[in-house]
């Protein structure tokens, strides 16, 4: 209780202000998931590729426009300021964006091939 005292005491008298605490358990957690759900895309992805048809080279250049077009998004909202104020909001807006095209992959890939 102190503490909390003498820190909005330094506060008023610097004009700085202090950031909520960080949860790194649970941005680590979200950070695995889309590791995991990121694997789950390159596995459903790696046999399509290795096919060495002309779907083969269409899913190819797919891929490098999908991930080209998801980090200029990513760009975007961060020079914009729509992930977030705080370091922790820009954390969980980034992993949120891209388990978004993460998904879609996802179901994509999951569906036979034409």
């Amino acid at each position: 209780m102190m503490r909390r005292a003498a820190r909005a005491r330094r506060s008023r008298e610097t004009g700085l202000s202090f950031a909520p605490p960080v949860n790194p358990l649970g941005l680590a957690i979200d950070s695995w998931r889309l590791g995991m759900e990121a694997w789950t895309v390159i596995g459903l992805r790696i046999p399509r590729l290795l096919a060495g048809n002309p779907a083969a080279a269409m899913e190819a250049q797919l891929m490098v426009a999908e991930k080209i077009e998801a980090l200029g998004v990513l760009q975007w909202k961060a020079m914009t300021g729509s992930l977030g104020a705080t370091p922790e909001a820009a954390i969980r807006g980034s992993i949120a964006h891209y388990r978004k095209s993460v998904a879609g992959n996802r179901r994509r890939l999951a569906r036979p091939p034409k």
